[in-house]
């Protein structure tokens, strides 16, 4: 998988449950656009493959929000294997990957991948308020929002009304 093919099906997939409303919207609940969603990320389709990937999905938000640990995805992985062939002037590895959990096993792999080439980047949006996350690819990784034309400027407004609000009852 390439580095953008990893950084994009992550950060997709993490980022199927937003806050719309006020109220938390799963974007793979419905199994048509669980299967439109699968499609577009080239992935195959199947009953056990959308009910892997939801649980997957849940796991690796708690692992990235600090909430389990990195062993919590185990067993997305059970049944996955690479194997070497001769491409060219070297070496591939193609992932051997289970039969209605492919889905699942690549996400898994994609965080891994993110997190070995962006350590310390990839992290759940700062406002409280919001279930998206953000890979971080600024140079003083320092970056807190999804958005920052959305979470940011909530955020930063908010801070002002309750500096503004302290100030005004003193």
């Amino acid at each position: 998988m390439t580095e953008t093919g990893a950084e994009t099906l992550l950060l997709d997939l993490l980022n199927t449950t937003p806050v719309l409303d006020g109220a938390v919207r799963d974007e793979l609940a419905d199994p048509a656009a669980a299967g439109g969603w699968l499609a577009r990320h080239g992935l195959p389709d199947s009953a056990a493959e959308r009910r892997h990937l939801v649980a997957a999905r849940d796991a690796l938000q708690q692992v990235v929000r600090g909430t389990a640990p990195a062993s919590t995805l185990a067993g997305f992985l059970t049944g996955a294997s690479y194997r070497p062939s001769i491409a060219g002037d070297g070496v591939a590895w193609t992932a051997e990957l289970p039969a209605g959990g492919h889905a699942a096993a690549r996400a898994v792999l994609a965080w891994d991948q993110v997190r070995v080439e962006h350590p310390d980047r990839l992290r759940p949006c700062a406002n409280p308020d919001c279930r998206l996350f953000l890979l971080d690819h600024s140079k003083p990784n320092r970056a807190r929002w999804c958005a920052m034309a959305v979470c940011g400027n909530r955020m930063k407004a908010r801070r002002h009304y309750q500096r503004s609000r302290s100030t005004a009852a003193n």
